[in-house]
């Protein structure tokens, strides 16, 4: 027994070890940008500089930059319509992001999808999906077009609980485990698929027990704790990237703000959303942090201030940038009106 002790206690020696001052304050700034970066897209909204649906991603950072942090550059994301964090963790510049929000052409997609339809071909970011489980065949045919052409990467596939409920995820996890794809799917478990509870929608709650009905291996962890995320996601994309077949993970999150900007949120109470608050991934693991001496409160304001910039300077150029003209009003939508 003694000896099983010192064991435990020479591992998690090691563990935090292997938490660098350099990552540490990587993963915190990370979290920070799409925190800022959600605020004020909301205080934008307010002020009609952002129209039509927004679905801000505050309280569940640690779980975009958990899972990024898995996957290679040329591994293939396909996100939900909750997806600026997803975008931000993956290399997309705030610029492109809020130009997009503005319905600028200098937006990652010429400002014609907004909010929901980030997209970035270059990063293999295949954007964001309007409808709940929309991207779950997307990942599949991207999962199945690598894997005829023997490569050996991760397409990784972000939905909410939510989409459990449609046809699209039985269909996915059904062709997937048959086809042996290699699909990382990422379940974002934030209790409410809009504003009903997963108890009242679904008949059996345990995600990790059904994906495994179909034969996929799959596993569940704290989306609040960016570490836990981040350690699950490694183990996840190795499978799916050795294995060549696929992986469900549920990360168990919590959205701080409404469904989007037009939810009354009536389905939920305020000191259910207060005690969530407190498990803030952020405040967590700036705690952690200074409690292994990996962060000052001088380092977490120049992560601040160089995050309050960056997002200022996104601002500034998607209100400096230029609406499309109307001549191109069909452009992208008849193949013979397409200009390079």
């Amino acid at each position: 027994m003694e000896t099983e002790k010192i064991v435990e206690k020479k591992t998690s020696q090691k563990k935090r070890a292997s938490l660098t001052k350099n990552h540490a304050k990587h993963l915190l700034h990370q979290m920070i940008r799409i925190r800022r970066l959600e605020e004020k897209s909301a205080e934008l909204y307010t002020k009609l500089k952002i129209r039509g649906f927004l679905h801000l991603y505050i309280g569940e950072e640690a779980v975009a930059v958990g899972i990024m942090e898995a996957l290679n550059p040329e591994d293939a994301v396909v996100a939900t319509y909750r997806e600026h964090g997803h975008a931000l963790a993956r290399s997309l510049t705030a610029n492109a992001i809020m130009a997009e929000m503005y319905g600028k052409q200098e937006g990652c997609s010429r400002g014609r999808g907004g909010s929901m339809h980030l997209f970035d071909a270059s990063l293999r970011f295949y954007g964001g999906n309007a409808i709940v489980g929309g991207g779950l065949p997307v990942a599949g045919g991207l999962a199945l077009a690598d894997k005829m052409q023997h490569k050996q990467q991760v397409t990784c596939c972000f939905f909410g609980e939510g989409a459990v409920a449609e046809g699209e995820f039985h269909e996915t996890m059904n062709l997937t485990a048959l086809w042996q794809l290699p699909v990382l799917f990422v379940c974002e478990n934030n209790s409410y698929a809009m504003g009903t509870a997963l108890k009242l929608s679904e008949s059996v709650t345990d995600l990790v027990e059904k994906s495994k009905s179909y034969g996929v291996t799959a596993a569940s962890v704290d989306g609040m704790d960016v570490l836990a995320v981040g350690k699950a996601a490694q183990k996840a994309a190795q499978f799916v990237r050795t294995e060549q077949k696929p992986y469900f993970l549920e990360c168990r999150t919590y959205r701080f703000r409404a469904h989007s900007m037009f939810d009354a949120e009536l389905y939920r109470t305020k000191a259910e959303v207060a005690a969530w608050k407190r498990k803030d991934p952020i405040n967590q693991f700036i705690q952690l942090l200074k409690s292994r001496r990996l962060i000052t409160n001088e380092v977490i304001k120049e992560l601040e201030d160089q995050v309050a910039e960056e997002v200022q300077a996104a601002v500034d150029f998607a209100e400096q940038g230029t609406w499309e003209p109307v001549e191109d009003l069909t452009r992208f939508v008849y193949s013979e009106t397409e200009k390079s």
